[in-house]
């Protein structure tokens, strides 16, 4: 049975693409303060989003609602119901973090874990696990910060017998080394703010040659979720304007690890087969 928690947020998320602008700025504000709603009425929502009252109300009633006081209340009784049923790591009390930035990094980088093990949907997690242990070929993708955490999931799943690769971004562009994938790869995305044109495109792009797009990003409602098979939801709030990834690196050791134990023998014998490749390089190198 589908939680009233995740009804809304998907009935949001499929509404997504119907939405006049106005309201998927709203449905934008809604999705990434879900915690916060049940605290706001419909003239803050209006002043923080700079859309009409009006424009609120109109989207509370295109997702499904009689208005924005009966979506509050909906999201108000799901985080009671959602929250009882998760554990999460302990923040620092702010008031005692003054002046010590050390500390303020660190409790912003616990939330950021905290909220993504909330954002991400366990079944979809693991039907990517599927995806990427039946597919032929792995393939990452992404650009700035997304392009490092690309390679460390390629080189990670390498360690545990997936065969992957990351796509660079040199001589070539994206699309030109998707030509060589097909049906039977999958593609993997990294798309956080702001979002790379080229990422978006390339997943596009795959999508229409047949080949099953994963996008790993930090809303439902980011550009390349539309051309994603599945979404994998990661918070990636930092002080300053990157990315943090912190939680991306916990996404990232999490399917690698899924992986391993699905595939156990597998990820063995490449275990054994690097150890005796190290271990003959040293007995050269001595």
């Amino acid at each position: 049975m589908v939680s009233r928690y995740k009804e809304i947020r998907e009935k949001i998320q499929n509404n997504f693409d119907k939405l006049p602008a106005n309201q998927r700025k709203v449905a934008d504000f809604v999705i990434d303060n879900f915690d916060n709603i049940p605290f706001i009425d419909v003239h803050e929502v209006s002043k923080q989003v700079g859309v009409s009252v009006a424009s609120v109300i109109r989207f509370a009633q295109s997702v499904g609602f009689s208005g924005f006081s009966e979506l509050r209340d909906a999201v108000s009784e799901s985080l009671k119901k959602h929250l009882k049923k998760n554990e999460f790591f302990p923040l620092f009390d702010k008031n005692k973090l003054q002046n010590d930035l050390l500390a303020s990094v660190a409790n912003m980088e616990v939330k950021n874990i905290n909220d993504t093990l909330l954002l991400i949907d366990r079944d979809v997690f693991h039907k990517v696990i599927e995806e990427i242990v039946k597919s032929n070929r792995v393939f990452t993708a992404g650009l700035g910060i997304s392009y490092l955490v690309a390679e460390i999931l390629s080189y990670q799943l390498t360690q545990v017998g997936i065969d992957s690769s990351v796509l660079k971004h040199t001589h070539t562009i994206f699309h030109e080394q998707v030509l060589y994938m097909n049906s039977r790869d999958l593609l993997i995305c990294f798309s956080f703010p702001p979002y790379s044109r080229e990422t978006v495109e390339v997943a596009s792009y795959a999508q229409s040659k047949g080949i099953k797009v994963i996008s790993i990003t930090n809303k439902p409602t980011a550009p390349i979720a539309s051309f994603s098979k599945y979404v994998l939801n990661v918070k990636s709030e930092n002080m300053l304007y990157t990315n943090s990834f912190a939680a991306i690196s916990v996404l990232i050791n999490a399917i690698a690890t899924a992986c391993a134990i699905k595939n156990k023998a597998k990820a063995k014998k490449v275990l054994d087969e690097s150890e005796k490749i190290m271990l003959e390089q040293k007995q050269l190198i001595l």
